[in-house]
């Protein structure tokens, strides 16, 4: 951690609502003229799309799981070099993952693979990790104590499935039994590295439906903000000052359901975020704007 050079860190799986926060923490950013360096998670997966398909077929064959969410598809050890120079300097290196054919052109080069590694850019406030893996621990890595800030944006386990399942059939193409197998290849490494991180967040929004999610295989549809509430857990209320009768009052539709939750309809997620993780963000740019200032 550190005060000079702070971490935040939004951690979810994909299509867990981190790009709602992604929009949130923009607007916290521009209204508070905070400087901040973006760094997408996908930068530091270890093989290409191509590649990654070969890796995992080689890993079918071997009866080995394999995916995304485990470390051995990643360089978490760039991460946490990442973590590591920028806590100390506010530097570091960093790439981009090209997702579709908009992005490659950019580059001159295919979808699904990378930029080459570059420095980050300087004279930044505060570094924003959104990903896979922003609090993951393994063996080799710590990741987590470098963060300052970490907040965690999950859905509930059959409603991610939903959103994969959906988005692989239609978007995608996939037969369902296909998915499923994907599914049970990826949950080793889901329940090991993944879930892990959400009891090491700062504060986690968790995406909960308010309609039949029991059988995620044969769902038509992703329940949509209407039909969902989000529960929101602060690991340590104390130590963040946690004003909940301002959030309550502020949050129309919002009540508490343990001393440490608040709960708030679906279509509330992106202010909550904005409301409660913005005083939090300030907190830490005004104690690295204090230290600047007294060295000056």
């Amino acid at each position: 951690m550190s005060v000079l050079h702070p971490i935040v860190a939004v951690t979810g799986s994909s299509g867990a609502g981190t790009s709602t926060a992604r929009v949130a923490f923009e607007h916290i950013f521009h209204r508070q003229r905070i400087r901040a360096a973006f760094i997408d998670g996908d930068a530091y997966h270890a093989y290409s799309r191509r590649e990654m398909a070969d890796a995992v077929r080689r890993a079918t064959i071997r009866g080995e799981n394999f995916s995304h969410f485990g470390p051995a598809a990643n360089r978490l050890d760039r991460l946490e070099a990442l973590f590591a120079d920028y806590g100390e300097t506010g530097g570091g290196q960093t790439r981009r993952y090209l997702h579709d054919e908009i992005e490659a052109a950019e580059f001159g080069r295919e979808p699904g693979t990378f930029t080459d590694w570059a420095p980050i850019e300087a004279h930044t406030d505060v570094l924003l990790y959104e990903g896979l893996h922003g609090g993951a621990v393994t063996d080799q890595i710590d990741l987590a104590r470098h963060v300052d800030l970490m907040v965690g944006v999950v859905p509930t386990i059959n409603l991610e499935w939903i959103q994969k399942i959906r988005r692989d059939i239609d978007v995608r193409g996939y037969a369902p039994e296909d998915v499923a197998k994907v599914i049970l290849r990826r949950m080793p490494d889901y329940v090991r590295y993944i879930t892990p991180q959400f009891s090491r967040t700062d504060v986690n929004f968790q995406r909960v439906p308010l309609v039949d999610t029991s059988n995620p295989f044969v769902a038509r549809d992703v329940p949509n903000a209407d039909e969902s509430m989000v529960v929101i857990r602060f690991r340590d209320p104390e130590r963040w000052q946690v004003d909940f009768p301002y959030l309550l009052t502020m949050i129309h539709g919002a009540f508490m359901s343990r001393p440490n939750t608040l709960v708030v309809p679906g279509t509330k997620m992106r202010m909550a975020i904005e409301i409660i993780v913005g005083p939090l963000v300030q907190r830490l740019v005004d104690r690295r704007r204090d230290m600047i200032g007294g060295r000056s």
